[in-house]
């Protein structure tokens, strides 16, 4: 979080380090700062070189070049983001901060999808973050996570928790509540755009 620049990821004018979401357009926030860190802690075991992590609801692709930088020129790390004008300003973002190289070589890219499905291609996943809350927790997420990884999901409607979700050696999965949280909901792309 050091190396990434905050301020290059939020809008113009708005005071980029102050520990609160921030608005970025199209019904969607950037998460408060310690709430970034809380979920680079809980996922750093499958952040190393190497690993492939990723972000669902991308947004700004602050928290997806952060992860990139974990898991280097060597892993993986995919945004998924399904409002398009996120998507391409969060290349522009990511192009002015230290994380450009590696988007420039292909190890972090950015995606236009619906993150409720997940990003196929570069699965297994060793690292999944979620950045809006679901109703529960999809099935094509649990599907991509590799035995061993780890999953960080808000799941809920107006009361939610963020979920740490284990995928075991055999394929089981444990679960277990973190903390309470507040994050805009996981959605379609038309329910974001009317306001959900």
């Amino acid at each position: 979080m050091e190396t990434i620049d905050r301020a290059l990821f939020v809008p113009d004018g708005t005071p980029a380090y102050v520990d609160s979401p921030i608005a970025i357009g199209y019904n969607a926030t950037i998460s408060a700062p310690h709430m970034h860190a809380t979920c680079l802690q809980l996922l750093e075991e499958n952040l190393k070189s190497g690993m492939h992590v990723l972000d669902v609801g991308s947004g700004t692709g602050y928290l997806t070049a952060c992860f990139a930088l974990m898991v280097g020129p060597q892993g993986r790390a995919v945004g998924v983001e399904h409002i398009p004008e996120l998507a391409g300003s969060s290349i522009k973002n990511i192009k002015k901060s230290a994380a450009a190289p590696l988007l420039k070589e292909g190890s972090l890219s950015i995606h236009v999808g619906d993150g409720r499905q997940g990003w196929p291609e570069f699965a297994p996943y060793d690292a999944i973050h979620v950045g809006a809350a679901a109703p529960e927790i999809p099935q094509p997420l649990l599907d991509q996570l590799k035995p061993g990884g780890r999953m960080v999901i808000p799941v809920g409607n107006i009361f939610q928790d963020l979920k740490v979700i284990d995928k075991n050696e055999d394929g089981s999965i444990s679960v277990r509540s973190e903390t309470s949280v507040r994050y805009v909901p996981l959605t379609s792309r038309d329910a974001q755009l009317r306001g959900y």
